[in-house]
């Protein structure tokens, strides 16, 4: 159970920690949100702003009702960064750990340091 809030608590710090960028148009709006929670285990949510922002993930629980029970996650998160690029990172959450790729638009060059501080 430790493991399944702990496996919890990274992913919301991961997704809350997604950079962001000053919008010089002003606010963004929200183009599309969706949240499926059922409260036994299982999720998905995912939205959409009008920045580029978006993200989207789903969890479940794997060994479901055993000693070896945890939350299994994937998703993934987008944002257009200063410099105009889109950046998207892909990502598992499970008894592995964190596990994340970077996907990067034209012209972008995520810092050797940054890559290795998202990989552990």
């Amino acid at each position: 159970m430790k493991l399944l809030i702990i496996l919890s608590l990274a992913v919301l710090v991961t997704a809350k920690s997604a950079p962001t960028f000053d919008n010089p148009g002003g606010e963004a709006s929200l183009l599309k949100y969706e949240n499926d929670n059922t409260g036994f285990g299982s999720f998905r949510y995912a939205y959409e702003q009008s920045d580029g922002t978006r993200q989207e993930q789903e969890g479940f629980l794997e060994n479901e009702g055993t000693k070896e029970e945890y939350l299994s996650v994937k998703g993934s998160f987008t944002w257009v960064g200063p410099d105009g690029v889109t950046y998207t990172v892909h990502y598992v959450a499970n008894k592995e750990g964190y596990q994340p790729e970077i996907d990067q638009g034209p012209g972008g060059a995520v810092p050797p340091a940054v890559l290795a501080s998202l990989a552990g």
